[in-house]
């Protein structure tokens, strides 16, 4: 399991960046999802990656 958390504004992003943020249904920072690591996970948290924070969820 692992916590994703909002860390950086959605303003500015691309169209792209903003729709992943929304498919993980984190809006406002400091919003934040715990999660079983798979690979689509791991795809999106790859294109946000600058905007989020993750970390192990125990």
């Amino acid at each position: 399991m692992i916590k994703v958390t909002l860390v950086k504004s959605l303003i500015g992003s691309k169209p792209n960046q903003k729709a992943t943020a929304a498919s993980l249904g984190l809006r406002k920072i400091g919003d934040s999802i715990t999660a079983e690591k798979t690979a689509v996970l791991d795809g999106k948290i790859n294109v946000i990656s600058h905007l989020v924070k993750v970390e192990s969820a125990e």
